[in-house]
């Protein structure tokens, strides 16, 4: 294949993954999911990037998202890297593994999650086989009186913890835990070493570093998948998540566009976009950039590539070099802008 290709927004076949505590709410995006209804889907892998995934997470195997259109449909992510380079990255650095360098997902929680840590990175820099994951979850739809739990209430102390996960019932464990009340709309970041739980009747859009390394500590009274004890209580950062100083948002707007901060980390910036019908603007980026649309539909058109139409529950990397880009909006539209520290796009108008 020539390595002179038109450089344009990539479509990825989404990976599926059955979980327990899964749903279907997906299909309110507009996703024709495998399966029946009795068929629960939990994530939605959209853009991934990995060699190796945990066993209890990913499934152990390689996940290597798929483009599913225009000249380089049927290549992995990893395969147009590796073709594109510079046009696709820009000056964006791979992860030392030589992987894209981000996860983005959507979850859907129609039970709870297990309460659960990521590694931090004093555990994940001394155990080769743990990889930080820090990330954020943006509220795409949530049930009345929904919740997430993030952190630790302060003064709990390990010891207290240990005893209440060994107890292995919601009465122990529950009280111990921060509840966050979430609505569509909300975000939060949750760094590795932050104990969570994504609460029932939530679906999420998640973005994260590219990890799925878990530590469950307490599955709500689940019989038969696996805990990790040990190593969560190792990783824990006791106390509540100190995420305040990422999630300050922010507002711009113009005439026709309105950009809202949600989050700002050293992994990556999360804004929410809005754009209004028919209006039309240069795509700014010098790094690729990943939209996920919440709402509306358009279309990114760029010299002497195919056009690339999407629409509400789409998934796009754009890629760092595209040749003219612009993006035209069929109707009022709602996206989430992820991007890089490095990158800093204009999006006002």
């Amino acid at each position: 294949m020539p390595t002179n290709l038109p450089l344009y927004p990539l479509k990825f076949q989404p990976i599926y993954k059955d979980k327990v505590w899964g749903g279907r709410s997906l299909e309110r995006l507009g996703r024709q999911l495998p399966g029946d209804s009795s068929t629960l889907i939990g994530e939605s892998w959209e853009v991934v990037d990995l060699a190796t995934t945990s066993v209890s997470g990913g499934g152990g195997g390689a996940e290597r998202s798929v483009i599913t259109n225009g000249p380089l449909a049927g290549k992995t992510l990893h395969e147009a890297i590796q073709l594109l380079g510079p046009g696709l990255l820009g000056d964006l650095q791979l992860t030392p593994e030589g992987n894209f360098p981000l996860l983005v997902k959507y979850l859907d929680a129609k039970e709870n999650l297990s309460v659960q840590v990521h590694p931090s990175p004093q555990y994940a820099a001394t155990h080769p086989d743990s990889f930080l994951k820090s990330e954020a979850w943006y509220i795409v739809d949530a049930e009345p009186g929904a919740a997430i739990y993030k952190g630790v209430k302060q003064g709990v102390t390990p010891d207290q913890f240990r005893q209440a996960i060994t107890a292995n019932t919601v009465e122990a464990v529950e009280p111990l835990m921060i509840k966050v009340p979430v609505r569509p709309g909300d975000c939060h970041y949750l760094p590795s070493g932050t104990c969570h739980a994504l609460g029932g009747g939530i679906l999420v859009a998640e973005v994260q570093t590219p990890s799925d390394t878990t530590y469950r500590v307490f599955d709500w009274g689940r019989k038969g998948r696996e805990l990790h004890v040990e190593q969560a209580m190792a990783c824990i950062t006791f106390g509540p998540a100190d995420t305040a100083r990422f999630e300050k948002r922010s507002h711009v707007a113009g005439h026709f566009t309105t950009v809202s901060r949600l989050v700002a980390c050293e992994f990556f910036r999360i804004e929410k976009v809005r754009m209004v019908e028919t209006y039309e603007q240069e795509i700014p980026y010098t790094q690729p950039a990943i939209w996920m649309i919440i709402e509306g539909s358009g279309v990114v058109t760029a010299k002497g590539a195919p056009n690339v139409e999407f629409q509400r529950g789409d998934t796009l990397l754009l890629p760092a070099r595209m040749d003219d880009a612009r993006v035209k909006l069929h109707q009022d539209t709602v996206w989430l802008d992820i991007t890089f520290p490095q990158a800093s796009p204009e999006l006002i108008a």
